[in-house]
């Protein structure tokens, strides 16, 4: 009797022991590689953290790559060698070469499915964040963290100089002729210490003026780029002419400006949607203003930021257990809760439409009045050219500019 008892105990431990291990091997762990760093990171590893939590049979690692230009170089390398992560971030042109590297697995394929999106689910994306994501009529992507240009105001400087504190300057011609009155030699010695603006080149806000003057950055077809046009020219001359001609900034260089913005020395600073979290995190001594910026014959503005790609693995017998959790992942992150959530953390855009209905949101959008405008610019915005061309391109006009 009693070793038949002992047999089912010891049954009853294998039984229940291969039992968990079972339990244990369903999770399934993905990794997903970007380049969010400080805060960004912070609020990315706590959504992240917040998705696992709700999701015990899914456990995703965010692993921080350093910065864009390390995590493209370790996607490419990963890809040749065969050890790429189940999804990270991509810029359009990235993404591009892998398409044509055959690496990716097409986003589509899961809007399509059982667990997928409704065609009205669809339309409550912003159209420009559909586009970046759709490569030869087929979404491999999902658009993930976007930012547009805003032009960021000193409220208490206008004050001062008698302009209208609510209404920031919304043409070119009306940016330089607010920023003459704001530079000036406030200590007499004759020599500016306030400046209307601060000027600090890169491709981003060339494009983005080229837009502005009615130009294209490639032709329709991406066979050839279109910046060295008349648009291309007015574009730099306005720019170059806030130094050079009007004179109402100044080059720096860096955060110089944006450290400079901060002390009271310059009145407005165009940067990103996401400089907010660092003006934030530098503190504001003074009434922050915002709003969209000024445009010379159209309200086109340009969108940045990365889209999220889930990569294929034939060799992994689990591979497509994880491409579902991945698109588990993906979908839940850019629900309209989250979205928002996202959006109110790190001032990216959210990129579904009913997200603006967030409460967070509209507090935000009380607090700030101008972000609404910011907001709004999705509604008339471009993407970048959607090419693999275009990788070494910009970089080639990121150094002339």
């Amino acid at each position: 009797m009693k070793k038949i008892f002992l047999f089912l105990i010891i049954f009853t431990i294998i039984v229940f022991a291969g039992c968990s291990k079972k339990t244990t091997s369903t999770k399934i762990e993905l990794e997903f590689w970007h380049a969010m760093g400080g805060p960004l990171g912070d609020a990315l590893t706590r959504l992240v953290n917040e998705f696992n939590d709700t999701h015990p049979e899914i456990f995703i690692k965010d692993i921080n790559m350093g910065n864009y230009t390390a995590l493209s170089q370790k996607l490419m390398a990963a890809i040749v060698a065969d050890t790429q992560p189940d999804l990270a971030q991509a810029y359009e042109a990235w993404i591009a070469k892998f398409i044509d590297g055959n690496a990716l697995v097409p986003i589509e394929k899961f809007i399509k499915g059982p667990n997928g999106l409704s065609q009205k689910e669809l339309d409550d994306f912003y159209p420009v964040f559909i586009k970046s994501s759709t490569f030869n009529d087929t979404m491999y992507a999902f658009p993930f963290n976007k930012s547009v240009r805003v032009m960021y105001y000193n409220k208490d400087m206008f004050y001062r100089n008698g302009l209208d504190i609510n209404k920031p300057p919304a043409t070119w011609d009306e940016f330089i002729k607010v920023g003459k009155q704001l530079t000036q030699d406030r200590d007499g010695d004759g020599k500016l210490d306030q400046w209307g603006t601060t000027f600090a080149t890169n491709a981003w806000q060339f494009e983005n003026c080229l837009l502005e003057a009615g130009g294209q950055i490639m032709n329709d077809d991406l066979t050839e780029p279109l910046f060295n046009s008349k648009y291309g020219v007015e574009a730099m001359d306005f720019l170059s002419g806030q130094l050079n001609k009007s004179k109402i900034a100044y080059l720096s260089t860096g955060y110089d400006g944006q450290n400079d913005f901060l002390a009271g020395k310059v009145g407005m600073v165009e940067g990103s949607s996401v400089s907010m979290v660092y003006l934030h995190k530098g503190g504001i001594p003074f009434n922050l203003g915002m709003g969209a910026v000024p445009y010379f014959r159209t309200k086109k503005s340009l969108v940045s930021g990365t889209n999220i790609v889930i990569f294929k693995d034939d060799k992994d017998p689990q591979q497509e257990e994880k491409q579902k959790a991945c698109w588990e992942f993906i979908k839940w992150f850019t629900s309209p809760k989250q979205t928002a959530h996202w959006s109110n953390m790190t001032y990216y855009m959210p990129v579904r439409k009913s997200a603006i209905e967030d409460e967070e949101t509209q507090t935000k959008f009380k607090k700030y009045p101008g972000l609404k405008s910011v907001y709004d610019q999705l509604l008339n915005a471009e993407v970048e050219p959607q090419t693999d061309a275009w990788f070494e391109t910009r970089k080639l006009l990121e150094e002339q500019v």
